[in-house]
């Protein structure tokens, strides 16, 4: 009888392999479009409730202005965001997909593996479960280094870019939380399932600004009215950051990476 459990190990790979092409199509679409600048002409707050009366989407429909340079014709859209924009106020734009789907760069939080890495290593996962079912522990091996290596590299990278950036701390106050509702309670969940996300209000540039951040927790609690939290300007890009360099990082990216020339070398003196 054949064993279909070896099967089960192609999944992780099937994944993020999956997930990385999709991410590559996005980037792709990105880069082609280019970016431009923005004005926004309207923001107003968005929020609605089901029939129990709890809140189901909460968000800001702002409305931007930008001359399109293709056609050096004004146009008009509305996007939806969790943040708050000041009307006049100079935004980022990226067009994501061919339909025109725009979006605001409001958070450039840079991505710690590159789309196409992901998409590799999905392509390296796969590898690795189709030489382990076959047996072949040399290449299955091999491609662990690799994996271990390119997701060590991957980190190790995205520290020093973000370390280089010279990011700003500045203080913000929570003034509200956002709550998601994330599960309905059911036979198997007990209770109604919801997510927080804090909402801060900052000053930037002698203006007054609101945004939803993207952390998030199960409990409110987490974030009392009236706290302060820790954001980061960027001068260059003028965008704000949730995060800077993270050290830990660091060390788990150089922990990978040299695990990977461990198992590398393992191979070498095996052969």
């Amino acid at each position: 009888m054949q064993d279909f459990t070896q099967y089960f190990l192609y999944i992780p790979g099937i994944v993020i392999f999956l997930l990385g092409s999709g991410q590559v199509r996005k980037w792709i679409t990105s880069n082609r479009n280019g970016s431009v600048d923005g004005l926004v002409v309207r923001c107003e707050h968005v929020v609605k409730k089901d029939r129990k009366n709890r809140e189901a989407f909460n968000y800001f429909n702002t409305t931007v202005e930008y001359v399109n340079p293709k056609t050096g014709n004004k146009e008009i859209h509305a996007i939806k965001t969790p943040t708050e924009y000041a009307v006049g106020q100079q935004v980022r734009l990226t067009k994501t997909s061919e339909f025109g789907n725009i979006v605001i760069n409001d958070a450039d939080e840079s991505t710690i593996f590159h789309p196409v890495a992901v998409m590799v290593g999905g392509a390296l996962t796969i590898l690795l479960a189709l030489w382990t079912n076959q047996g072949n522990e040399v290449y299955a091996m091999g491609c662990l280094a690799v994996l271990f290596m390119g997701a060590g590299a991957c980190l190790v990278h995205n520290y020093v870019n973000v370390s280089r950036m010279g990011l700003k701390p500045f203080e913000a106050e929570i003034i509200d939380t956002y709550k998601r509702q994330i599960s309905k309670s059911s036979k198997i969940l007990r209770g109604d399932k919801f997510i927080y996300y804090p909402v801060v209000k900052y000053e930037m540039n002698r203006s007054e600004n609101i945004m939803r951040l993207h952390v998030d927790s199960e409990y409110e609690k987490t974030f009392p009215i009236g706290d302060k939290i820790t954001l980061f300007y960027d001068e260059k890009t003028q965008q704000i950051r949730e995060k800077n360099a993270q050290p830990i990082q660091l060390i788990i990216g150089l922990m990978l990476l040299i695990l990977g020339i461990a198992v590398a070398f393992s191979i070498l003196t095996a052969i």
